[in-house]
């Protein structure tokens, strides 16, 4: 059942507890191994097939994570939190052991479906872990947090990646991306490993046929649409004499990203979140009009982080918007669908633009993503009547 609660401004319990430190392990070595290989393995590709099999990389892992996170809630309804989060770790890290074993297309697909299989388990299974393991009435700035531990990571480890693979070649920065899903399982032990629920249960298909669950997805989405592309497009699009705009436009749109998220969560936890859904949206779409004119340095790193501000903005309000939403018992369900918007954007966007810009060039493709993403206003807008601007 719906929860239409606000969330109020009443006292505030503590936010950082040892369950919730412990979290912060398997959440810094899962985003770690997933953001040093995101624009690696891309690269990877198309060096050894082309650009086509780059947009494919992206698309097998993302779309292997929205099957894969779908799925998840039943696993840790039968086998816990802490068994769910081991098999994701392990199938997120081990398969970069052997990523360049083979050039072929078929293989790093392969390699990409089964990591994407494992990031599914750690972020939907992780998502709910994590939401039970913050208080209510500081959800918004709880999962600012979260974002910040998890945006560290993808801020050193994105653009890191790309520059690691210039200066000592794949094999060693797949071995570290290994490393780093593997090591975090040691932490695992320690977490909850059911939490106990009150409420009627919500399963994944009623989510997607609940409209207040759904818009807010469906708005994300949009944006995670550009997400995957940038990451995926943006070292193939921008000239090859540019490649240091590259790294740094990584790390730009990292940043804000991170920054915003935190804002955009105190913010909501003050004046609700649902406010912010619209201008994040916007924003991001400007950033990634903007980002169309490839040739242009300064606008490239100015269009990736007006993207990473509105991404952030509507990373944080969607989520907190969608867990205010349900009782506890349907934490999995928000974190099953809000990771299916964002993996389902990220892989349509990866393989979409990759055949979008074989016809019509970068410049271009990155001006139809911008009119795109702006289709969502209208789920956006109508969510803000249908519910007010006061969650």
């Amino acid at each position: 059942m719906i929860n239409s609660r606000a969330e109020g401004a009443g006292s505030r319990p503590p936010l950082v507890t040892r369950p919730l430190l412990l979290r912060f392990v398997s959440v810094i070595g899962a985003s770690t191994s997933f953001y040093l290989l995101l624009s690696v393995v891309p690269l990877y590709a198309e060096v050894c097939g082309g650009g086509y099999a780059a947009g494919l990389a992206t698309g097998a892992l993302m779309l292997a994570t929205v099957g894969g996170g779908l799925a998840t809630p039943r696993f840790v309804a039968r086998f816990g939190y802490r068994l769910a989060l081991v098999a994701g770790l392990v199938l997120l890290g081990t398969p970069t052991l052997v990523l360049t074993a083979s050039g072929s297309t078929v293989w790093i697909t392969a390699v990409c479906v089964v990591r994407g299989l494992g990031f599914a388990f750690t972020v939907v299974a992780g998502g709910a872990l994590t939401a039970s393991l913050i208080p209510p009435e500081r959800r918004g700035e709880g999962l600012a947090l979260v974002g910040i531990v998890s945006g560290v990571p993808s801020l050193v480890a994105l653009p890191l990646g790309v520059w690691l693979v210039g200066h000592v070649g794949y094999v060693p920065v797949c071995i570290a991306g290994a490393v780093a899903a593997l090591a975090a399982i040691v932490s695992v032990p320690g977490l909850p490993d059911r939490e106990p629920t009150s409420g009627r249960s919500i399963g994944v298909l009623a989510g997607f046929r609940t409209a207040a669950l759904l818009r807010p997805a469906v708005v994300f989405s949009a944006t995670a649409l550009a997400a995957g592309i940038t990451v995926t497009f943006l070292p193939l699009a921008v000239p090859s004499a540019s490649t240091g705009v590259v790294a740094m436009a990584l790390f730009v749109q990292s940043a804000a990203s991170t920054a915003a998220r935190w804002v955009a969560g105190r913010h909501g936890d003050r004046h609700g979140p649902a406010s912010l859904v619209l201008p994040g949206l916007v924003v991001s779409a400007a950033g990634t009009l903007l980002t169309s004119l490839i040739h242009s340095p300064v606008a490239v790193v100015v269009g990736v982080a007006l993207f990473g501000v509105g991404f952030g903005v509507t990373q944080n309000a969607t989520l907190t918007l969608m867990y205010a939403r349900v009782p506890a018992s349907g934490y999995g369900t928000v974190s099953a669908l809000w990771n299916f918007a964002y993996d389902a954007g990220m892989g349509v966007g990866a393989v979409g633009f990759g055949v979008l810009a074989g016809q019509t060039g970068y410049p271009l493709a990155f001006t139809l993503t911008a009119a795109l993403m702006l289709t969502a206003l209208a789920p956006a807008w109508r969510d803000r009547l249908a519910n007010g601007s006061r969650r």
